[in-house]
């Protein structure tokens, strides 16, 4: 498909899901402000080439989007037996923030959801705690292609809502073994999830899960293969929450949302896909996100599961 026609196809996908305006920005101020008719989407593919369409370099706070990333730099740092060890990789088909461990193993049932994704905030190595966030800091940052910024206010109005993870990441040190202080891990993680970051550095994020770890277009590998395809993995399964299913059904494509209005997909080999949109569905994602994404599943046949087409 020719460039021209592929960004038209952007722009006409946005068209057909501009008019829902089903669901609410979360009401976390920074989101609760947001410009309820900014919509966007990008696709990059594994050699870099960049598509877009809509208000593609606005920024915004990355929230539970880094989860996916930090649980890769997580097996990269501890190893994945150890990982495994502390985090499971089952749906749980909970929201997002539940306060939950496994019966048998205390352990969280896997790293999207918060008890899982503040235990692999603190399985990242590092000497003390601000060391583990610059570690997370510019690995996303690589991935997303410039040094990202941190939204003070957005950290500021989590930290002060703060108690329920505070709440989890005691829970999990009490009956589990989150590896660090549990202020230290949530003010970490916090920072984590404040990072701005624009549509377009999400899809090239998400090219880099796509390509192995390896920056697209170029040969810089900044996370492990097996750590790029076990974050495929659990994108797939576990990424959009308690709506995992469904999306799994009529999109097929390994991706994780944040509160924000953010997702981020991966197409193993092809290409990293985002799109904005601050109006949350009653899941958390973000509504006119999923259409976009089920359009664009179906047109450029995305779907991890399609079947192969044979010649002849």
């Amino acid at each position: 498909m020719a460039d021209n026609d592929l960004t038209s196809q952007l722009e006409d996908v946005l068209d057909r899901v501009r008019d829902q305006d089903d669901g609410e920005p979360h009401e976390l101020p920074v989101h609760a402000e947001a410009d309820l008719d900014r919509l966007a989407v990008a696709i990059c593919d594994v050699d870099g080439q960049v598509w877009s369409a809509g208000p593609a370099d606005h920024h915004f706070p990355i929230q539970s989007m880094s989860k996916a990333i930090v649980y890769g730099l997580a097996i990269d740092c501890a190893g994945l037996d150890e990982v495994l060890a502390h985090i499971d990789v089952e749906p749980s088909g909970d929201a997002f923030n539940r306060i939950s461990l496994d019966d048998g193993s205390n352990r969280p049932a896997n790293p999207m959801i918060n008890a899982g994704a503040l235990t692999a905030h603190s399985l990242v190595t590092g000497p003390d705690a601000p060391d583990r966030y610059e570690r997370i800091h510019g690995l996303l940052s690589a991935m997303a292609g410039r040094e990202l910024e941190l939204d003070q206010d957005c950290y500021a109005q989590e930290m002060e809502r703060a108690h329920r993870n505070l709440g989890i990441a005691h829970m999990v040190k009490a009956l589990s073994e989150l590896p660090d202080d549990p202020h230290d891990v949530v003010d970490g993680y916090t920072r984590q999830c404040s990072l701005l970051v624009s549509t377009v550095e999400l899809a090239r994020i998400g090219a880099t899960l796509a390509n192995d770890g390896i920056l697209p277009g170029t040969e810089e590998r900044v996370l492990s293969a097996l750590a790029a395809r076990h974050v495929l993995s659990v994108m797939l399964t576990c990424g959009m929450y308690d709506s995992a299913g469904d999306w799994v059904s009529s999109v097929g494509i390994p991706a994780k949302s944040g509160i924000s209005g953010g997702i981020i997909g991966s197409v193993p080999g092809r290409s990293g896909i985002a799109t904005y949109s601050p109006r949350l569905d009653e899941h958390g994602n973000s509504s006119r996100g999923i259409l976009a994404f089920e359009h664009l599943s179906q047109e450029l046949d995305l779907h991890v599961l399609r079947p192969r087409h044979r010649d002849g």
